[in-house]
């Protein structure tokens, strides 16, 4: 085992090892992995961005995803239904403030791993204050190309993020890629549903508009089977199993 290794909390000990391009110089200066330091990430721009990205706008945006995350986690708890193997890795996209990570990590048992992805350094700095330990890790990394090997992870989760993301469709093909087959997929996002056509028609307002069978066509041309889609209200819950 390297330095760079001994250094490193332990969830990202591990990480490090799952990584296909890892750093010759791990960044975890702030309690999470950063690898993306300086760079410039695409995002998705309009109102709804222009307004988070606001000091006020940042601050309601955290809280709020703090709650709607402890709401949905309490409805409808992804790993539930997961069936995260003892000592398994499961990944969570957009990991925000991570309480679902966490929950993650408690479902893999003693010897699991959890790691949560996001690009917002407010989110990550929250989440390692709040639920960072000796099995749960977070990256700073981009949705749109994961940094993990292919077939690393045992599960994958992404709770109210796609939306936010530039190419949802390329952030689904690379939790595809990561997942080993047999592993499940939880996807939540908002949807307009049969709207979502005429929501497009707008002027960009910063986020994706999913139609009801997107996220479930998507899946199937990356190999998924068994996707159930589920909307409640303007939720949408979708789980596959990778084929």
């Amino acid at each position: 085992m390297t330095d760079v290794h001994v250094s490193l909390p332990p969830a990202l000990r591990r990480a490090l090892d799952l990584l296909a391009d890892p750093p010759a110089i791990p960044d975890a200066s702030k309690g999470y992995l950063d690898l993306l330091g300086d760079e410039d990430i695409p995002k998705n721009t309009g109102p709804i961005q222009a307004a988070w990205a606001s000091p006020i706008g940042s601050m309601l945006y955290d809280n709020a995803q703090a709650f709607s995350r402890r709401l949905i986690a309490a409805l409808q708890h992804p790993a539930d239904w997961l069936d995260i193997p003892p000592g398994g890795t499961a990944l969570d996209v957009g990991s925000g403030p991570g309480t679902v990570t966490a929950s993650l990590a408690r479902a893999a048992g003693k010897d699991g791993l959890a790691l949560g992805v996001d690009i917002s350094e407010a989110m990550l700095a929250r989440a390692v204050r709040n639920e960072a330990g000796p099995h749960v890790g977070f990256i700073r990394a981009d949705a749109q190309r994961l940094p993990l090997r292919d077939d690393t992870v045992d599960a994958v989760v992404s709770m109210a993020v796609l939306q936010l993301v530039p190419d949802p469709a390329a952030a689904l093909a690379e939790m595809a890629r990561v997942l080993r087959p047999g592993g499940r997929l939880a996807i939540m996002v908002p949807t307009a549903g049969r709207a979502a056509r005429a929501w497009r028609l707008l002027p960009n307002i910063g986020a994706h508009i999913f139609g009801e069978d997107e996220i479930g066509d998507i899946l199937e041309d990356n190999g998924f089977v068994s996707v159930r889609v589920k909307n409640v209200g303007t939720l949408q819950w979708v789980r596959a199993k990778n084929g």
